[in-house]
């Protein structure tokens, strides 16, 4: 069976589950833009727990628009705030310069759309993860789920994932273990076993 799914900003855990889960996963891109979610953010653990990320975009209530349709706001540093935050968070954890370089397109280039950020970040991953699936962005908004799992409300800020297996996380002797974090949480602490341990979930 396929998925419908919102594509994200550094996807969490929830996420990705759900896309390991199916062969073939679509991307919802006609539904309507929906501010503090996270189709613009990812949340890491930080030295005082979790920690947001947010990836500035040109958007009104008043104009509405489809997901595909939005804009990054540029003329922030965001990406240079991004990258910083994320040596901050990870530089101490077993595998950050293992794999760091892998996703410095993400912040070293220009991207004018989120979709096409988004997108150009769930690539990069799953090459990391090495998770290979079929994957299609919708040609409208998709009403009629007949052969389609909805997990588009994974996309909603406050989704809690079900209690999952704790893994070490870098300042979780301060804070304690934090689930469903954005997946490079789960690469930077658990490099290659990351995968296994998805694995084991689905």
């Amino acid at each position: 069976m396929a998925c419908l799914l919102h594509p994200t900003y550094l996807p969490n855990m929830a996420h990705w589950l759900a896309m390991l889960n199916h062969d073939l996963v679509y991307y919802e891109v006609y539904d309507h833009y929906q501010k503090q979610s996270y189709r613009n953010r990812a949340e890491i653990y930080g030295a005082n727990g979790k920690l947001i990320l947010t990836v500035p975009v040109t958007y009104s209530q008043n104009n509405r628009q489809y997901s595909k349709d939005v804009r990054i706001f540029n003329d922030s540093q965001w990406q240079d705030q991004h990258l910083k935050s994320l040596e901050a968070a990870y530089s101490t954890s077993p595998f950050y310069e293992y794999y760091i370089d892998e996703l410095m397109p993400l912040f070293k280039s220009s991207y004018t759309y989120l979709l096409d950020l988004n997108l150009a970040g769930i690539e990069i991953l799953s090459e990391i993860l090495e998770f290979s699936f079929s994957a299609k962005t919708t040609l409208n908004y998709v009403s009629n789920l007949d052969g389609l799992e909805d997990y588009r409300v994974l996309v909603k800020k406050h989704y809690k994932l079900n209690k999952i297996a704790a893994y070490e996380q870098v300042f979780s002797q301060k804070h304690g273990f934090i689930p469903n974090l954005s997946i490079l949480d789960l690469i930077f602490n658990e490099g290659p076993a990351a995968e296994s341990y998805l694995k084991a979930l689905v």
